[in-house]
């Protein structure tokens, strides 16, 4: 199993230097096609206290500023992968997160960064990305430009979504250094050592030799990110833990805590 075809994602308010340069990177690693992606939509008619509502012109205004927006991206993007690569580009004036959900269908892996802001005009909502993509999701740190996933944390819990991220992450665990399988569990339940051990055998059976840890603690992504950072993880696998709500989507703690981390790349399946 590899990744032979890679999203990422160029928020119209970030540099694309950055993610466009860790897209790079991935795909020279697995020879995979790149795709580059970018898109913004206007927001819809919004009437003032004066009864007034925007429409017409000031609506046509923000859609040719997106759309040159987009071209300046896409310019940035084909000056930046090179000719060894075999890349495309796509662009809509509709939301970032339907935009990438909708082409996701073409892709093995989607990379985005995890800094590009709470206008849902604008920026993905990396919640509604990573439940309801159907592929793997990379959330970049701050600026980062390489994942080099030298040291990756599994962060496991005995459930259908960690054992899809674990599946989906494959080719990036049998690349590095160290693997370290982990979880949580307060009482020291035999059954989650039976399922870590069950885990270890599993990735042995495709050649990545992981070691084990067992954290006896109450369920909270905070002691997971401090164990992450003891070890020097510079990638945390991950099932991400979410239902609807009104047309919203609510977080089990672990998941929102990985969400709203800035410093260390996360590897998300649902």
């Amino acid at each position: 199993m590899s990744y032979k075809s890679i999203i990422v994602n160029l928020a119209v308010d970030s540099s694309p230097s950055p993610i466009v340069k860790v897209g790079i990177e991935l795909a020279e690693r697995f020879g995979a096609r790149l795709i580059g992606l970018a898109a913004a939509d206007v927001p819809p008619l919004v009437a003032t206290g004066d009864g007034m509502v925007y429409e017409g012109e000031i609506m046509q205004i923000q859609r040719t500023e997106i759309e040159k927006r987009l071209a300046e991206l896409r310019a940035e993007f084909e000056r930046l992968v090179p000719d060894s690569i075999t890349s495309e580009w796509g662009q809509a004036v509709c939301s970032p997160t339907r935009f990438l959900g909708v082409s996701a269908r073409a892709a093995d892996l989607i990379v985005t960064a995890g800094d590009t802001g709470d206008n849902v005009f604008r920026a993905v909502d990396l919640g509604s990305l990573a439940l309801g993509a159907g592929r793997p999701i990379l959330v970049t740190g701050s600026n980062v430009e390489h994942v080099r996933a030298q040291t990756v944390l599994v962060a496991w819990k005995d459930t259908r979504e960690a054992r899809r991220a674990i599946s989906d992450a494959l080719p990036i665990l049998a690349k590095a250094s160290e693997v370290v399988v982990v979880t949580i569990d307060p009482e020291r339940d035999d059954s989650i050592r039976d399922s870590l051990a069950d885990v270890a055998v599993f990735l042995e059976h495709h050649g990545i030799l992981p070691r084990t840890e067992l954290i006896t603690s109450q369920g909270d992504g905070d002691k997971l990110l401090i164990f992450a950072r003891s070890i020097h993880a510079d990638l945390i696998v991950s099932g991400a833990y979410g239902h609807s709500r009104l047309r919203e989507w609510a977080f089990g703690g672990v998941t929102r805590t990985l969400l709203e981390e800035s410093e260390i790349n996360r590897f998300m399946s649902y």
